[in-house]
Order: C-alpha cells, then sequence, then structure tokens
C-alpha cells in the first residue's frame, strides 16, 4: 500500500493502519507471511512516511502450546515492542477464540503438530493464564511508560473487563480516533458527531465554526455485541488469503483458498468482493 498513498493524499481519501505484527515464526503459524524483521522494518517505514498516530500494532490472536507458554508469548512481545518504540501509540491484542469457530480448529489439528482433537481447546488462553498473559502486559507497558514510550493497551472483542489494568476496549473502526487525527476534515466531524453529512440549505449548525455535540449512536450493529466499531464496510472477502495463517477464522480451508485464487488472474493479496 505504501507507493499507493501519494494518490490516497492527491485524492483527499483519509486512511489509518492497523498492522498485524506477531511473532509465530517458530510455531510455524503463519506459514506464508515474510519474515518478522522484514515486517518489523516495513511497520517503521509506514510509521514514519505517515506518523505515529495512524499506524496501531496488533499481537492478534494470543495462542498458547505446551511449549509456547504465557511467558514466553509475552517475551515476543517484548522483544517487538522494543523494536517499534516510537512508531506506535497502541497496542491491541485478543484471545484465539477455538471453541466459537470449529475451522479454527480444524485448522489448528490439520495444519500444526501441536493440537489433537483432545486438546485443541488449549490453544485458548483461559483463567490463571489468560490472567498471566493481562498482568505481563500491563507490565511491559508500565516498564515501557518508565522509559518513554505511553503505549496504549486495548483488546478487541472481548467480554472481559480490564479497566482494573488500564487495558481499553479496542474499536477497529474508531470514530473517535478518526476525529483526532482528521480533525481537519469538518465534514467528517460533523457526520462523527451526528451521523448525517450538513445539508446548507436546511442544517442550522452548518457553519464550519460550530459542530453540533455528539448526540448520533453509530455503533456497527452488524458485528457482535461486544465489538466497538462503528458502521463501516468490509470489501475484503473470506477465504482468499494466502498466508494461511493457522489461527484465522476468514479461511476454512486451504483448497476452498485455492478454489477461488484459481478464479483470478491478478496476485494480489486479497480479492475485493
Amino acid at each position: 500500500m505504501i507507493e499507493y498513498l501519494p494518490e490516497l493524499d492527491k485524492r483527499g481519501i483519509h486512511y489509518y493502519f492497523q498492522v498485524t505484527l506477531n511473532d509465530y515464526e517458530r510455531e510455524g503459524f503463519e506459514p506464508n507471511v515474510p519474515a518478522l524483521q522484514h515486517r518489523i522494518e516495513v511497520f517503521k517505514k509506514l510509521s514514519d512516511k505517515i506518523g505515529k498516530e495512524k499506524i496501531i500494532w496488533r499481537f492478534d490472536p494470543l495462542v498458547l502450546t505446551d511449549q509456547l507458554t504465557p511467558r514466553h508469548l509475552l517475551a515476543k512481545i517484548y522483544h517487538i515492542g522494543n523494536q517499534l518504540k516510537g512508531y506506535t501509540d497502541k497496542l491491541v491484542f485478543s484471545f484465539i477464540d477455538v471453541k466459537a469457530y470449529r475451522k479454527v480448529q480444524s485448522n489448528l489439528i490439520k495444519e500444526t503438530p501441536y493440537f489433537t482433537r483432545e486438546n485443541v481447546e488449549t490453544a485458548e488462553p483461559v483463567g490463571d493464564r489468560k490472567m498471566e498473559l493481562v498482568k505481563g502486559l500491563t507490565k511491559i507497558r508500565d516498564y515501557w511508560a518508565e522509559m518513554g514510550w505511553n503505549l496504549t493497551l486495548a483488546t478487541c472483542s472481548e467480554e472481559i473487563n480490564l479497566d482494573l489494568y488500564g487495558i481499553e476496549h479496542n474499536r477497529c473502526i474508531d470514530g473517535d480516533l478518526m476525529e483526532r487525527i482528521f480533525s481537519e476534515d469538518w465534514e467528517l466531524v460533523y457526520y462523527l458527531h451526528t451521523g448525517k453529512l450538513p445539508e446548507t440549505s436546511t442544517d442550522m449548525f452548518y457553519s464550519k465554526h460550530m459542530i453540533p455535540p455528539k448526540g448520533k449512536n453509530l455503533k456497527d450493529r452488524g458485528q457482535r455485541k461486544v465489538c466497538g466499531c462503528m458502521i463501516s464496510k468490509d470489501i475484503g472477502m473470506y477465504n482468499t488469503c494466502l498466508h494461511f495463517c493457522v489461527y484465522c477464522y476468514a479461511n476454512a480451508s486451504k483448497n476452498c483458498v485455492l478454489r477461488n485464487v484459481s478464479r483470478h488472474s491478478d496476485s494480489s493479496e486479497s480479492i475485493i468482493d
């Protein structure tokens, strides 16, 4: 996308990025993504270009195995974060949903040596193992704060309330963030407050010096209850990503993806429906 950003700027199209930057290289959970260090360097390059407030780091989802304990997973996050200091303001994480998605269970069993039908649900952090991750992340965040990096932690579509630990509920499509980083776009800010675009002839608040108070709940009602995203449109298509990440609920199987990809002649990473 980086080479196309000048064109988006020219057209006045706003953007911010959420970049999933995990370290599951040893585990082989993301078989077709580039090498970790390359992904880190691309993240930093993008941040330098657009500003750290417009790029959000996601270590998502958190997956456990017998060998990959909460302590080892926290070490991976710490290692990446030490290289991203000053390049982002936010880290978003979630816990893998194994019980909720049969296709995730199937892919974990078929595509990794760690899981069988009997133990596949142990990939999902629960109970003490979940809280070990939560407490470890807050300790890492607090240490980074002492080093001068004030990083916000947030969960994505998790029911658990972690206010006690200063961990927010994230909104991937975040109206508050857009209002802050695109504040010069008066019509956008007006929409975020009202749910409509201004009409010059009828709207008493049309003056660009006057923004009405927020009065419209723009939550996307088509998403899960715990999802905080505002209304939006997905343009991707399920069962098309060739990264073949084993935890992904958007791919039913490799064969399904390969069949879909074979119907298209381009080499893009996803197919727009």
